[in-house]
């Protein structure tokens, strides 16, 4: 239904942290609203499933994609109590 997103400027500040909008429109809406404090790179867990429609309205606005693997989001979360 619904996917997360956190957003954080180079300073460590969110400037995003709620539902990821699951449509093309809002997307947009939200990589506008994020492109007014810089580049953005837009980070994935999943790319060829429920992260295709971030990662191509991602790409279709000239923003850097990249791919986080699982095991590696596992490890990160072992390094934190």
């Amino acid at each position: 239904e619904g996917h997360h997103a956190v957003a954080l400027n180079r300073h460590g500040k969110r400037l995003h942290d709620a539902t990821l909008p699951n449509t093309e429109a809002g997307l947009r809406k939200l990589f506008d609203k994020l492109a007014r404090h810089g580049r953005i790179l837009a980070v994935v867990d999943q790319p060829a499933s429920i992260g295709a429609l971030p990662v191509a309205v991602a790409r279709a606005y000239g923003h850097q994609v990249a791919y986080l693997p699982g095991l590696v989001m596992r490890r990160l979360a072992d390094l934190h109590p």
